[in-house]
This record gives structure tokens, sequence and C-alpha cells, in this order.
């Protein structure tokens, strides 16, 4: 069996798991549920990514075994499936909780009503989940014994994913903590541009792409291997390059950057801010 025959079954998870949701939302017209059902996508496919050929035994070859203990596994293999739950944990329980106090997501306030338009964002959540985590599911479909040891190359990438999550949930946070001061009176400032706002105008995105580009780097010792096709290492780049395009140029920074500019373009302060601060990376002077 090739590894991408084992990858067949987080593929067909990641779209059921979404079609199910789709089923259930998309005729209640309630979007609340997105981003969360994302999150879940994700646990789901990882999960069965490592535990399928147990799973296959013991559910469909009708054999007595156990689910292996995580001693089973890689060092490699826990550690991506890690930083994969990790991330995706913390990431969805905070869009969940905002668009619950919010009490609907503004994205879908058009779609929603529209059954084929607002199937087809599941779809693409579930394109989304599978590409993004392609590093993660690939490198689980490889047996213990056949992944070599984690080097010095490894050790740097565990330390770009640290970083860059540090850096995304700072900058959240020091987000949350500017909207909170500002209803309570305590500044009266249209925008924040100060802690990691100062270095970029997304510094969460700047984390985000950081740290899939560090998962894509922690896989590729594996992906290496004579076991994977030649190729492999570009396919699972996939997952940093389309989080960076989602985020820099659709999904994430556009949007944003228009409506700051229907809101305070003509703002001095806004327009010096933009003159002084990229609008992406930090310290590369690239401001629009």
């Amino acid at each position: 069996m090739t590894v991408f025959s084992r990858l067949l079954p987080t593929v067909v998870s990641a779209y059921g798991l979404q079609a199910l949701c789709a089923a259930i939302f998309v005729p209640k017209q309630d979007e609340r549920f997105y981003d969360i059902s994302g999150s879940l996508g994700f646990a789901t496919t990882a999960f069965l990514s490592l535990y399928y050929p147990s799973l296959k035994a013991k559910f469909y070859d009708g054999l007595a075994v156990t689910l292996p203990s995580l001693r089973s596994f890689a060092p490699r293999q826990l550690i991506l499936t890690a930083c994969l739950g990790i991330w995706t944990a913390r990431l969805g329980s905070f869009l969940f909780m905002r668009v619950m106090k919010a009490g609907k997501d503004s994205r879908f306030d058009e779609v929603k009503t529209q059954p084929a338009k607002f199937s087809f964002f599941w779809f693409a959540q579930a394109t989304w989940v599978l590409v993004v985590g392609l590093p993660v599911y690939l490198v689980n479909t490889l047996p213990r014994a056949l992944h070599p040891a984690l080097g010095i190359r490894d050790y740097a990438a565990l330390g770009l994913i640290a970083a860059s999550f540090a850096f995304e949930v700072t900058a959240d946070r020091q987000k949350q903590a500017w909207r909170q001061a500002k209803e309570d009176k305590q500044h009266d400032e249209k925008f924040i541009s100060s802690g990691l706002w100062s270095l970029s105008r997304h510094p969460n995105y700047v984390g985000e792409v950081g740290i899939w580009t560090g998962i894509w780097a922690l896989s590729t010792a594996t992906l290496q291997t004579p076991f994977f096709p030649r190729g492999t290492i570009g396919l699972a780049l996939l997952s940093p390059a389309l989080t960076y395009y989602l985020v820099r140029n659709l999904s994430g920074v556009p949007p944003l950057e228009a409506q700051a500019e229907k809101r305070w373009g003509t703002d001095p302060a806004w327009k010096a801010y933009k003159d002084k601060t990229p609008i992406f990376f930090p310290w590369i002077n690239t401001t629009a």
C-alpha cells in the first residue's frame, strides 16, 4: 500500500465531516459553527492519519487489536500532531468565542441565504483542512521504524513553530487588551498601533504563516526518505503556500485593509501608521 493510498481515509474524513456540517447548518442558515467545524476537521483528520491502520484492523478486518499507545509512534509524528492540535484548539476556540459574542459572522451575511454558495464554503473549508494539514498527514502515514531521528534542522523548525505561535498569540492578546481598554474609556485611539502592531499591520497573520512554514520544515526529513515519491516535499509545501495566499491575498489582509481605508483613509494618523509600518512581514518595507 502506497503512502497516498494510506492518505485516502484522511481525505474522505476531511470532506465527509464538512459535508455533514453543511447538511446541518446550511438549511438553518447558521454560520456560527463554521470556524469550529474547521478546527474539528483538523483534529479528526490528524487522529485518523495516526490511527487508521489500527482502526481498520479492529472495525473492518475484525481483528482483536487495541489502539496503539503514543510510544508506538515516532517522535516526529507526535510533535507534528501535537503542534497541529494545539494550533487548532487555540484558533478554533478563539474564533468560536468571538463569533458567539458577536452573534454572527459578517462574512456570511449574504452567502448564508444562498444554499449553493454557502455549501461551497463548507467544501472549500474541507480543502483547506486537507491541504494545510498535509505535511502532518503525510508524515503520519509512515510507520515509526521508517522515520529518521530528529536532527538540528528539526529543532530549528520546532523553534520557528514555537516563536511564530507566541507571535500570533501575543498579537491577538494585545488587540483584545486594546479593545477592552477602549471599551473601558481608557483611550480613544481609532486603531491599534502599539506592541507587535507597530512592527506589522497584521502580525497575527505573520505568526500563522510562520507556524505552518515550521510544520512543513519539521516534516521534510521524513518526506525525503525513499518511502515517499520524489516531489512529496514540494507537495507538502502547499501548506504554508496556501496559508500565505489566503491570509495575504484573499480572506485576511485585503478585506481588513479595505475596511481600514474606508474608515480612516483620510486620517493623518492612519496615513502615518501606514507609511512607517509594513503591511505584513516586519522590517520588510512593503506598506501597501
